[in-house]
């Protein structure tokens, strides 16, 4: 597997080329979006540079962010978000400083985000805070994922950003059959496309081994069609708006969750 020095000219250069890609489009979205990426590219770069102790503190960064945006999406008390919160922050710092312990404090984090409705008495939305709360922690929990895979993470990260960006401009032009109810507006020629680009992504870093590769093939589409469901479910277009033409965080990662949760699994 290239090293993680040895990666940043490529990555540099996929930056150039899909900066080229839409600035051709002329597309305003396409463009505001590949400005989200630079900027967040290097600081991913620099975090995962760092060690384990950068990568822990992205993960935990990023699965702030996420709950945050989750709980406001769906409409979770603030007692429920916080506590959400909290516990998808300290998953990341622990895979770093007691990854044996990691089942534990993943039982524990569960756990804790259950008790929220149930000591607050909610007879009514108990059991929809209870589930989503619980959805929540699953769902982001494989940002642990960016400190145990260690070298393999910015290789992930890569195909899946690359995966995204062609299963967008693939589905325009490729067209096909919808990919699913939850997105009708994507398409398996998107999904065909996005693939061959992160696979070209895996192979060019030399990490194209099979559990990378089921990670980013499968991981991808299915991530975003959680999100959809997710996002449909509460009736809202982005899981927020502070990332101009991009949506939010969780819109942007919610491909990466599913593809680390599958790496961590067959890794």
């Amino acid at each position: 597997m290239t090293s993680l020095g040895d990666a940043i000219p490529y990555v540099a250069g996929a930056l150039a080329v899909g900066g080229i890609a839409v600035t051709l489009s002329g597309r305003r979205d396409f463009m505001l979006r590949w400005c989200a990426w630079a900027v967040a590219v290097p600081v991913v770069v620099a975090a995962l540079y760092a060690g384990p102790a950068g990568a822990a503190a992205l993960a935990s960064a990023a699965g702030i962010v996420c709950a945050i945006e989750y709980g406001r999406l769906t409409s979770l008390p603030r007692p429920d978000r916080v506590m959400l919160t909290v516990v998808v922050a300290v998953l990341p710092a622990a895979a770093w400083w007691v990854p044996s312990q990691l089942p534990r404090v993943l039982i524990a984090a569960v756990v804790a985000v259950a008790l929220v409705p149930l000591l607050t008495g909610d007879a009514v939305g108990g059991l929809r805070r209870l589930s989503l709360a619980v959805l929540g922690v699953v769902w982001f929990a494989p940002l642990v994922g960016v400190v145990l895979l260690g070298p393999a993470a910015l290789p992930v990260f890569v195909a899946v950003s690359l995966t995204d960006i062609a299963a967008s401009f693939g589905g325009r032009l490729l067209g096909g059959p919808p990919l699913s109810p939850l997105s009708p507006a994507k398409r398996w020629g998107g999904v065909l496309a996005g693939a061959a680009a992160g696979l070209g992504a895996l192979a060019v870093l030399d990490a194209f081994t099979v559990p990378l590769t089921v990670a980013v093939v499968l991981g991808a589409p299915l991530g975003d069609l959680l999100e959809s469901m997710v996002k449909r479910g509460a009736g809202v277009k982005d899981s927020a708006s502070w990332l101009a033409g991009a949506g939010g965080l969780l819109d942007r990662l919610d491909s990466l969750l599913v593809a680390l949760a599958l790496a961590l699994l067959l890794t």
